[in-house]
């Protein structure tokens, strides 16, 4: 059963109560990430997303950490290009618990100066494994690429240069503009009474300001380009893509049936076509981003620098006979299984239905069930997948990032394309 209020001062709590289970999930669901930040204050979201763990006026870091943790429950958070989460699951039983403590971190928190130079070489760690993993990092390069400098090309980390000239004064400024009661979603799943939880809500958020919250939206322009980034590994890491759809646009459904068919799985074409039947990478996949304005529609493959070509042109051709010749119904049913299967067993979690209900309201302002999306991936055609594609696909913005031992003049966009 779904439930949902809106507090006087424009705080949203929502909640699904899932019988048979112990546990509940609550999330804080705050809507600011790195697309709202200054140049100057890039990385300043998850900056924050770390101080809110470091003390309050009531808990030290290590209260914060043991409260939740001492029932047996878990206390975490995550930053985003356009939202920030903090959210704890425990037993049912501990949910007033939970609530004392994440309202407690949210806006009751000390930033204190040590806390931050603390925590700033925290995050230089944290950004110096991340270098370490070209796999990952492959990802925010290709993003760069083709957004440029558009916010939501810019790593949600930052850079060491950027955490270095965030002050606490800047700390407080960010969180005072942003962290407000309209930006603010609460979503629980689980074994939940809405009326008993709003109790213990609407005290500790009525009294919240609902003013200064700063959300515009500046969409980015895609900048088609073929960048290669020379490092010395032992492998080349190739993103090759284009923009995508919005999380507005109706069209995403049939972008997951696109991505399930092309690249969602070891049953996708890419993966039988470059893993499967040639060997030339151990993994190769396909995935979609949807933001509230624009998307990315990636192929990523992990491969040995002399089959980088072969990989780029084989993946170019897999994407030339859905433009050309579509997908059968065989391999559309498989990917609406596959989609339906995924969804259905994801919503067993507390976790899974706490994270689907705080973004469905923060983004679209209503829950959208999983019998809504369901229905719509069954409606979609073999029609549709075609005609989406040959939307997306358009060489004139395509964008290629590969990250390798390779130098400039190697490798190029696929043959196939530089032929047309």
């Amino acid at each position: 059963m779904y439930h949902k209020d809106v507090l006087p001062n424009g705080v949203t709590i929502v909640s699904e109560e899932m019988p048979g289970v112990q546990s509940v999930a609550i999330g804080f669901w705050v809507r600011t990430g790195s697309r709202f930040e200054k140049p100057e204050e890039m990385g300043i979201s998850h900056l924050i997303e770390h101080l809110l763990f470091k003390g309050t006026k009531k808990r030290t870091a290590k209260e914060i950490a043991e409260s939740i943790e001492s029932v047996g429950g878990q206390l975490n958070a995550f930053t985003s290009k356009e939202y920030t989460c903090y959210y704890a699951r425990v037993l049912s039983e501990y949910l007033p618990l939970a609530i004392d403590v994440l309202t407690d971190m949210l806006f009751s928190s000390l930033f204190k100066e040590e806390d931050l130079e603390r925590e700033k070489k925290v995050i230089e760690e944290e950004i110096r494994m991340y270098e370490d993993t070209p796999d990952e990092i492959v990802h925010d390069l290709f993003s760069q690429t083709i957004w440029g400098g558009h916010p939501l090309g810019r790593p949600v980390i930052g850079t060491r240069d950027s955490l270095a000239g965030i002050t606490r004064e800047d700390i407080i400024s960010y969180y005072q503009r942003h962290y407000c009661s309209s930006n603010l979603v609460v979503a629980l799943a689980g074994r939940v009474e809405h009326g008993k939880a709003l109790s213990l809500l609407e005290p500790l958020l009525a009294t919240l300001p609902g003013k200064g919250c700063e959300n515009e939206l500046n969409p980015p322009s895609a900048n088609a380009a073929f960048k290669n980034i020379y490092r010395d590994l032992e492998q080349v890491q190739i993103c090759l893509g284009v923009p995508g759809v919005s999380m507005h646009d109706p069209q995403i459904y049939t972008l997951q049936v696109l991505n399930s068919i092309l690249g969602g799985g070891a049953s996708s074409r890419l993966f039988q076509r470059i893993r499967e039947e040639r060997a030339l990478v151990y993994s190769i996949y396909s995935y979609y981003l949807s933001y509230m304005d624009s998307g990315l529609f990636t192929i990523y493959a992990g491969t040995n620098p002399s089959n980088c070509q072969e990989v780029l042109d084989l993946s170019w051709e897999e994407i030339e006979k859905i433009l050309e010749i579509g997908v059968d119904e065989e391999e559309l049913e498989r990917a609406k299984k596959q989609i339906r299967g995924s969804l259905l067993m994801a919503s067993e979690s507390v976790l899974h239905r706490m994270h689907r209900l705080g973004k469905s309201e923060l983004i679209y302002r209503r829950f959208i069930t999983s019998d809504d999306i369901i229905r719509r991936i069954a409606a979609v055609s073999r029609t549709d997948v075609q005609y989406l594609a040959r939307q997306l696909f358009n060489p004139d913005l395509l964008t290629v990032t590969i990250l390798g031992p390779l130098e400039d003049g190697e490798i190029s966009y696929p043959r196939l394309l530089l032929k047309t």
